[in-house]
């Protein structure tokens, strides 16, 4: 088995090599005046297992640049090329919800597939079912261990756990029933892209804590608006929880107004600098979940347990 890394979050697969016992593997990544970009591993690589760790957040170049990953390792024999995508980009244009658009999830798909990748392990996509965009093994990773393990600790009481739309009641829902607390859903409409309105609250969050859960969080307008229009229906606190802390734009100062409590994120993609010095997020690391994920792909193990987030284990 070798693991490489892309230059998207060297920090995670940092931490994923180190969880897993072994240095990552040498490869020389450059982009030349033009913008092309150029890899080269350093290592024989024939025969071997190959993992490439790369999110595919913006910049494009992240994407180009696992899609030259992959032909390399191909052109360079190795047995089994796995594409590790800590996040998945472009998942949110997973149909034509309007005349003359593209379905960049299902384009994305075939891109990695048409590169050689044998295997894709990825994180809390944005629509389960691009899964099935893939004609190659898809392993579905969860973030709801690690996140849940911090507000387990905290024990927060009269606690709901809020979807900020209908998308997400399956991942609030979760949240809810294993922190034993109220489910309340959003129900929110967009006048147009990247922005959000919240109309109706369906559910009790008067007096109580609220914990808002995605699995992203953008340019922080739907979630502004969420605690913005919770805290007006006299919830207590409002605390966040999101797997992909991708924060654009005008995200931290929408955050910082928004008069939430604190937001639990992970390190599926870097955390700017400016949500940094925000002092409201805290990143907690997927590192041993996508160790463990490559291990046991490696050795041919069931991965299976790895979807069950109530295993102790991996808490």
């Amino acid at each position: 088995m070798l693991v490489f890394s892309g230059r998207s979050n060297p920090a995670l697969a940092e931490r994923i090599a180190a969880q897993i016992g072994e240095p990552l593997g040498a490869c020389e990544i450059k982009t030349f005046c033009d913008g092309e970009i150029w890899v080269k591993y350093r290592e024989n690589i024939r025969g071997r297992d190959v993992f490439i760790i790369q999110s595919t957040n913006p910049p494009a170049e992240n994407l180009l640049e696992l899609l030259i990953m992959i032909d390399a390792a191909k052109r360079a024999s190795a047995r089994r090329v796995t594409a590790v995508l800590p996040y998945f980009g472009y998942a949110r244009q997973d149909r034509k919800d309007q005349p003359r658009v593209a379905i960049t999830a299902k384009l994305v798909a075939n891109l990695i597939t048409s590169a050689g990748a044998d295997r894709v392990v990825s994180m809390d996509l944005h629509a389960p079912q691009i899964q099935g965009f893939f004609d190659i093994p898809f392993d579905h990773l969860y973030s709801s261990a690690v996140l849940l393990k911090s507000y387990r600790e905290q024990a927060l009481e009269n606690l709901s756990v809020v979807s900020p739309d209908v998308g997400g009641i399956k991942m609030a829902r979760s949240f809810a029933k294993r922190l034993k607390a109220e489910l309340v859903v959003l129900d929110k409409r967009r006048p147009r892209q990247n922005e959000a309105e919240v109309m109706n609250i369906i559910g009790q969050v008067e007096g109580r804590n609220v914990l808002l859960v995605d699995d992203m969080i953008d340019t922080g307008g739907t979630f502004a608006n969420a605690v913005k229009a919770l805290r007006k229906a006299g919830a207590e606190n409002v605390y966040g929880a999101c797997t992909h802390a991708v924060f654009s734009g005008q995200a931290p100062e929408k955050i910082q107004e928004s008069g939430v409590a604190k937001i639990l994120v992970t390190d599926t993609i870097p955390l700017s600098k400016q949500m940094q010095d925000t002092g409201l997020v805290e990143v907690q690391s997927v590192a041993s979940l996508f160790a463990e994920a490559i291990k046991r792909t490696h050795l041919h193990q069931s991965i299976s347990s790895l979807f069950d987030i109530d295993k102790d284990k991996l808490m």
